[in-house]
């Protein structure tokens, strides 16, 4: 492990001997522009070239439950804007976050519907944020009510609550403003892709306005089966803009009807060798989900420098999920393998089959939160401060009834057959479990001045999780959790010019049991689990500040982990776990023609102890390395081309290191043709048609998800 560290020394040593080397020409040039509220895009009121073409997001929400300039936040954030996803085509969260370096994907179902996201090395599951609030229902999250997706990286719960061991994902939605609002955008792509969205609003009056946008789509894949059919809207109107008094009201309404994809089975440690289009699971398999969150955002400006806002959230998830995975690798006289051992033998895949079994079941998930926070801008005598002081009330509730269907077929590994449920399948109810949990949340943050060069921010969170469950079947019948905890952080920022920021900074988090309002049974007396996070990096604007580059070194550590005794079966605190890891961004323009996002993340994450022999073992879905690249270059008004690529290293299924997946390294291209009041895209998605595998996940023996084939999609954007 000691020799992993040096080239994370190494990688530093040079982002940072670099960036000394470029001190003395960064401050030559001139003073890169203030960033103030004024200029955030989520105000969306700049001129529509420059708001929608920037890749540069270099102020966020996420730092600190403000808009912050980047440079401001002693942590690791990344902003993928609209611009981003635009020039990219991209669809959903999923889509947005693999510009993310550091960010892998879990595989969906099996028990984890929804976006399964994998920050750091440990699990984003309910660390999903929508403007600022808790966004935990399972489900598939779109983007055409996002303005940009925003990613904190280290352990946050002094902003956050609990969770965020690996970092946070906020989205931004879109907000009504003054300017009308107008635009249409029709995608067709290869394998049947149709997806239609639009974005309109207008202002009531003089200080106000609404906003909707819309979203429907029929979405196949290369990938036998499976596809897609979404709708969805999300209304917002705002009264009182430039008023002391701001008041939003909004919400969000989702329907899926979606295939599940379970991917492909492991066979000798690896996904299976078969052909990338596989479908194993049933015709009649579905996932709907209905989401409605609806909201509202009170914001008082008591004087100059005192602000008082509060906002409100429900929201509402259903899933109504009849799903088939590939349960167990069989042998020619029906003996299973050995999926706890990643499914060995000797036999070829032609002689193999594949038993399916059910997954079905219906959850109904329930969250309302309230926050409260009072700004504050002050000083003594020359220091200046911005005080946060807020409040968290929300309750959760999550009811999951499970289903079993028998008499499930058995198909071929390697031309599985499209079958729809057997006649004789008969569904029976299994485990009905309820669950729901009280939180509350005291905090306080300083963003302490000192002088222009030199910052400080310290903040304090108190938080009480209070979590019960019940099973109608399953052990434990019930249980109950309740968790205290307090979380600190604290950074100082240096920064000699306004073109150039370094920091240091520490952070704790924790993850009480119920986090996910489930349990495996023996954990639920458990204390939670506890992470630190430290971080050193750099933040450097080139060009006036048309180009951002970041860098950090980083150590996340979970220090009581719960593991398992493999002798007694009883779960422990005894666990530590370790990510250490190098992190370096780029984001904006070159030149005014050359546009660059990209990034690259080293981690060597380890099991350092356990009770269930996975200690010195690799940390499940952190591959080592993960970089991504994405530029655009405008040859001339009218014309732009582009291209990226997606590349990771080798990771696993789970701690024990038994199944992995492959790295690999997808290429993308685009062609756009501008126009005043259009514009046309032409996005390719891996141009060499790479077999490459997009998920993993631990359950049924370890299986992969193989990622999209060669794909085009062109895209016409009407705004009037």
């Amino acid at each position: 492990m000691h020799q992993a560290r040096k080239p994370i020394a190494a990688l530093v040593a040079a982002a940072f001997t670099a960036s000394v080397a470029y001190a003395d020409d960064i401050a030559s040039k001139p003073a890169a522009a203030e960033q103030t509220l004024q200029s955030v895009n989520v105000n969306a009121t700049a001129d529509r070239d420059e708001a929608r073409t920037d890749y540069n997001g270099n102020v966020s929400t996420i730092g600190g439950k403000v808009p912050t300039a980047v440079r401001d936040i002693p942590q690791t954030v990344t902003v993928v804007n609209r611009a981003v996803m635009d020039a990219q085509g991209a669809t959903s969260l999923t889509d947005a976050l693999r510009n993310v370096p550091g960010i892998t994907i879990g595989g969906a179902e099996g028990g984890q519907i929804g976006n399964n996201i994998n920050l750091r090395g440990f699990s984003a599951r309910t660390d999903i944020y929508l403007d600022g609030v808790r966004d935990r229902g399972q489900y598939y999250r779109d983007t055409f009510y996002l303005d940009q997706v925003e990613v904190l990286k280290g352990p946050s719960s002094m902003l956050f609550g609990r969770g965020s061991t690996g970092g946070v994902i906020n989205q931004v939605s879109k907000k009504p403003q003054l300017a009308p609002v107008g635009e249409v955008d029709v995608m067709i792509g290869t394998d049947d892709r149709y997806r239609a969205t639009f974005d309109t609003g207008h202002a009531i009056n003089d200080h106000a306005a609404w906003r909707i946008e819309g979203m429907a789509q029929d979405q196949h894949s290369s990938r036998d089966v499976i596809s897609n059919q979404d709708v969805g809207l999300a209304p917002s109107v705002t009264f009182g803009i430039g008023d002391p008094t701001t008041i939003t009201l909004s919400a969000l309404l989702e329907h899926n009807h979606d295939m599940p994809d379970y991917g492909v089975p492991s066979v000798n440690g690896r996904p299976a060798n078969v052909d990338k289009s596989n479908f194993y699971g049933l015709t009649d398999d579905r996932t709907n989900q209905t989401v409605a969150t609806v909201r509202a955002d009170i914001e008082h400006k008591i004087n100059e420098n005192l602000t008082l806002r509060n906002n409100t959230q429900y929201s509402h998830y259903e899933t109504d999920a009849r799903e088939t995975a590939l349960s167990t690798v069989l042998m020619p006289n029906g003996t299973a393998l050995n999926r706890t051992a990643g499914n060995p033998t000797t036999l070829p895949l032609s002689s193999l089959r594949v038993q399916l079994a059910s997954h079905d079941r219906d959850i109904t998930d329930e969250s309302i939160y309230n926050q409260t926070d009072l700004i504050w801008k002050t000083n003594t005598g020359s220091i200046k401060h911005t005080v946060l002081a807020g409040a968290e009330i929300g309750y959760d509730k999550y009811d999951n009834q499970a289903y079993t269907r028998n008499n499930l077929p058995i198909v071929d590994m390697l031309d599985p057959a499209h079958l729809s449920s057997p006649a004789n399948s008969v569904s029976t109810k299994g485990n009905h479990a309820e669950s729901s949990a009280n939180s509350l949340a005291f905090y306080a943050n300083d963003t302490i001045e000192f002088t222009p060069q030199w910052k400080a921010i310290a903040g304090l969170r108190w938080d009480r999780f209070d979590g019960d469950i019940t099973n109608s079947t399953s052990a434990p019948l019930s249980a109950s959790n309740d968790t205290d905890f307090t979380s600190v952080r604290a950074g100082l920022i240096y920064q000699p010019t306004d073109a150039q920021s370094y920091y240091i900074s520490y952070g704790t988090s924790f993850n009480p049991s119920l986090e996910a309002l489930t349990l495996t049974s023996g954990t639920q007396n458990l204390d939670p689990e506890k992470n630190r996070s430290y971080e050193v990096g750099g933040k450097w604007d080139f060009f006036s500040g048309d180009l951002s580059v970041n860098s950090a070194l980083f150590r996340i550590e979970k220090t009581n982990a719960r593991t398992q005794d493999a002798t007694t079966g009883l779960y422990q605190l005894d666990g530590d776990v370790q990510v250490d890891g190098f992190e370096v961004g780029v984001a904006g323009r070159i030149t005014k023609q050359w546009q660059m996002f990209a990034g690259y993340t080293y981690l060597d994450g380890e099991v350092e102890s356990a009770l269930d022999g996975t200690a010195g073992k690799t940390l499940a879905n952190t591959p080592k390395n993960t970089a991504t690249l994405w530029t655009t270059y405008s040859l001339t008004h009218d014309w732009e081309i582009g291209g990226g690529v997606l590349a990771m290293s080798s990771r696993y299924a789970a701690n024990n290191n038994v199944v992995m997946v492959p790295g690999y390294a997808r290429w993308d291209a685009t062609v756009a043709y501008h126009q005043k009041t259009y514009d046309v895209r032409l996005n390719l998605l891996n141009l060499t048609d790479k077999y490459y595998y997009d998920s993993v996940i631990a359950s049924d023996g370890g299986r992969a998800t193989p990622g999209i084939a060669r794909t085009a999609l062109l895209t016409l954007s009407y705004h009037p």
